[in-house]
């Protein structure tokens, strides 16, 4: 197995993700620590942000998305299981949803999905191959590829999948009302959209795999990786969403290796029982929200401990070494079964934060 030129000791990190996501026992937790760096990995041209690039899909945007990602990684270091990676492809949370008909729009710091279906009678999830946004994704990929290549991992697109989706595709409001009024359309379009879904995930992985099959969305795993969500379901009881996300929960995570769940807000804890239930989803990322504690605060303690104790592993972001400190006293060698995310100032400080979550 190769190293990666931004990841010299890429090749050892790969084989400790392996060991970790098979459950063995790295005698700390999974680390992704980055350091800045000072001078670039290497020297590499910096184009001139084409105007309203984000969702004008012309040559020139896809040259400079290809340029943005060569340059995503050149002023950091990674360490420990760390992986640098850029995802040239991902035109906006939710991607799916544009490649089955919504479009995009640009606003200032954020992207949204314009719906696309006004009554169940006209909706379509038809396989368009010629969609000009997933053609745009292709192309993006693949002319990144010469460049990738031996430096960084490309990530998989924000795909996403469910109600997130058809929400986006029909409207909030309007899919909150076909809920009670017509479930089985939602239950008939839900299957189209995770059979689309499919499609598009195999064709990405075939292009952005490395030799060993292995993937990443916001973790490296040895397989097909997804990352799952249903910000969606803030809005809807656990009862709903037992009906209408676990079934596709439960066979995104049969059809893929390896995985984490998005969960995001308050709102959407109530949802938890439901997710300790699919057997073979893997690990819980939680993002508490705006105006919430941080996920290293020991409010969230009593959660993680649930997560844990149901038999999944959890994705953090930790803020210094005293949370980390904090987070080995409150779960001791349960530590082991977390991912967590750090940056340090320097490489002294990273190696500490290692030598620090030791359990």
């Amino acid at each position: 197995m190769s190293d990666l030129l931004y990841h010299p000791t890429w090749s050892a990190a790969r084989e400790r993700l392996t060991t970790w996501w098979q459950g063995g026992d790295l005698g700390r937790p999974a680390m992704q620590i980055t350091v800045p760096r000072a001078e670039p990995w290497e020297d590499i041209e910096v184009l001139p942000e084409p105007e309203g690039w984000v969702t004008h899909y012309s040559t020139r945007s896809l040259e400079y998305r290809v340029n943005l990602a060569r340059r995503n990684c050149l002023y950091t270091t990674y360490l420990a299981e760390a992986v640098p990676y850029a995802a040239p492809g991902d035109l906006g949370p939710g991607c799916v949803s544009l490649y089955l008909g919504c479009q995009g729009h640009e606003m200032p710091g954020t992207t949204w999905f314009e719906p696309c279906i006004e009554t169940p009678e006209t909706a379509r999830f038809d396989l368009d191959r010629d969609n000009f946004y997933w053609q745009f994704t292709l192309r993006a990929h693949r002319a990144t590829l010469p460049y990738s290549q031996g430096r960084f991992l490309q990530q998989f697109p924000d795909l996403i999948e469910g109600l997130d989706v058809l929400s986006a595709m029909r409207g909030n409001q309007a899919l909150l009302v076909d809920l009670l009024e017509r479930p089985e359309w939602v239950h008939k379009s839900l299957r189209q959209i995770t059979d689309r879904y499919f499609y598009y995930y195999d064709v990405l992985y075939e292009i952005i795999r490395d030799e060993v099959g292995g993937s990443v969305f916001w973790a490296w795993a040895p397989g097909r990786m997804v990352k799952l969500q249903c910000d969606f379901s803030a809005m809807i009881s656990v009862s709903m969403f037992d009906e209408f996300m676990r079934d596709i929960l439960t066979e995104m995570t049969e059809r893929t290796a390896h995985n984490m769940y998005h969960l995001d807000g308050p709102d959407a804890i109530r949802h938890l029982d439901v997710l300790l239930e699919v057997p073979r989803l893997n690990m819980i990322q939680w993002t508490p929200g705006a105006g919430q504690p941080h996920t290293d605060d020991p409010v969230w303690f009593p959660m993680y401990h649930r997560i844990i104790e149901a038999g999944k592993t959890i994705f953090l972001w930790v803020t210094d070494r005293e949370r980390l400190e904090l987070l080995k006293r409150e779960f001791g060698a349960d530590m082991k079964r977390m991912m967590v995310n750090m940056s340090a100032p320097t490489l002294d400080e990273a190696e500490a934060l290692m030598h620090t979550a030791e359990c």
